[in-house]
């Protein structure tokens, strides 16, 4: 989702430029596009010219809604979250604490947007494109 965001609109990538990008193995991609795909995240279009593409603008999702539409409601713990319902919360010292983990990590997930991450990771790779390798280093020095 960054590396699409990251495209200009309407580009449609092809499986194996996103494998070779996100340097994800393309069978397990492919099964995680497709969950995009079904959350209605992602378009996908067969054949020549075809690829994926973003549905929704990126700075309209939040990483929540990514892990949320690829692996279902985020719980730390099975006595928080969505389906939390513990008999023991009353007299539990831990119970507190486990809600306020899963409300900052929702809220802290939630709070940012694929956008945002994929602006982020331009800024990186850039910076890191302008400072040579090592390597590099070693041998112009020599």
């Amino acid at each position: 989702m960054v590396h699409l965001a990251a495209v200009p609109s309407g580009q449609k990538l092809p499986l194996n430029e996103l494998a070779e990008a996100t340097g994800v193995q393309e069978s397990f991609l492919s099964k995680i596009l497709q969950r995009l795909v079904h959350q209605g995240m992602l378009v996908s279009q067969r054949g020549s010219g075809g690829g994926f593409l973003l549905n929704r603008a990126p700075d309209q999702v939040s990483l929540l809604d990514v892990l949320e539409a690829i692996e279902g409601p985020t719980q730390l713990n099975r006595c928080v979250g969505e389906s939390g319902d513990c008999a023991r919360k009353a007299l539990c010292g831990v119970h507190p604490t486990w809600e306020r983990a899963q409300q900052t990590l929702t809220h802290l997930l939630g709070g940012v947007s694929i956008a945002q991450l994929a602006e982020e990771t331009g800024r990186l790779q850039s910076a890191q494109n302008l400072v040579p390798d090592t390597t590099e280093r070693a041998i112009a020095a020599k």
